[in-house]
């Protein structure tokens, strides 16, 4: 697929990724649908594309897990541009570290980094099959192939995500859906260093970890390999070539992969204290 001419939604648009997305999505020709919970960053970040780029986005403050706020979403691409062709399913929260988790954070990393993807899809897919084609592109994380220390809210959402990306690849991929899964590592975004500022040594560790484990890349150019694989239209979208032979040693032997991602963390926490 080409992006210019076509409408898409991004959601967590208001920065990091988010943003740099729209800003390469309207750089290529597309009309863009920025969105994010803080409605500010979501209309700063469309008031700035405009300005090199005229009419190419609009802004909008929603919560990308709320079913109500996806279809106005929905339909204020159609009344700004027409229907949507691309949704990004970008919006993502990190989670506390540790097991003593209460079932609120749970429920809130699971809606985000999952629930607000499958929403999104349930609305889309059916019109994107009327039609004959659609594209949706998932941002998980390298820690939905390998694993994420310090969160397990993160690593078990990121998890799901890839494998509700799966499915949809799966079970529509041949009715013109396409489906992608961004899987980077670390990208300077305020989300990488949320686990070394909570004071927590399991959040500073996985810090450590995510930025000891290859170049923290800056988010665009995470947006332009993703254009780049869209084009391509290529499922798994990995920033950091790495990862793919992490997944494959992983897959491998995974007993040897977790005594030695054991031995990692407790090195890292070593080094924390």
């Amino acid at each position: 697929m080409r992006v210019a001419q076509k409408v898409a939604v991004v959601t967590g648009g208001g920065a990091g990724i988010g943003a740099a997305l729209a800003t390469a999505l309207a750089a290529a020709g597309a009309r863009v649908v920025v969105s994010d919970i803080d409605e500010t960053a979501a209309l700063a970040v469309s008031a700035r594309i405009n300005a090199e780029h005229p009419g190419t986005t609009v802004g909008s403050g929603a919560d990308a897990a709320d079913t109500a706020d996806i279809h106005a979403l929905i339909a204020l691409a159609e009344r700004a541009f027409g229907p949507v062709d691309l949704y990004f399913a970008n919006a993502g929260i990190t989670g506390a570290p540790g097991l003593d988790v209460d079932e609120r954070a749970w429920d809130q990393s699971l809606a985000v980094n999952l629930h607000a993807h499958i929403r999104a899809a349930r609305i889309l897919v059916p019109q994107w099959l009327e039609r004959g084609e659609g594209y949706f592109v998932s941002t998980a994380s390298a820690a939905g192939l390998l694993t994420q220390i310090g969160s397990a809210t993160y690593s078990v959402s990121k998890h799901a995500a890839v494998g509700f990306a799966e499915w949809l690849s799966v079970t529509y991929g041949d009715q013109g859906v396409r489906v992608s899964c961004l899987c980077p590592m670390g990208v300077n975004t305020a989300l990488l260093y949320e686990g070394r500022d909570s004071g927590d040594l399991l959040g500073a560790a996985a810090t450590r970890a995510v930025v000891g484990a290859g170049e923290v890349l800056e988010p665009a150019e995470v947006a332009e390999i993703v254009l780049e694989s869209i084009a391509a239209e290529q499922f798994l979208i990995l920033p950091h070539p790495q990862v793919l032979e992490m997944y494959r040693n992983k897959g491998a032997d995974y007993d040897r992969w977790l005594r030695g991602m054991r031995r990692y963390q407790a090195a890292l926490l070593a080094e924390t204290r």
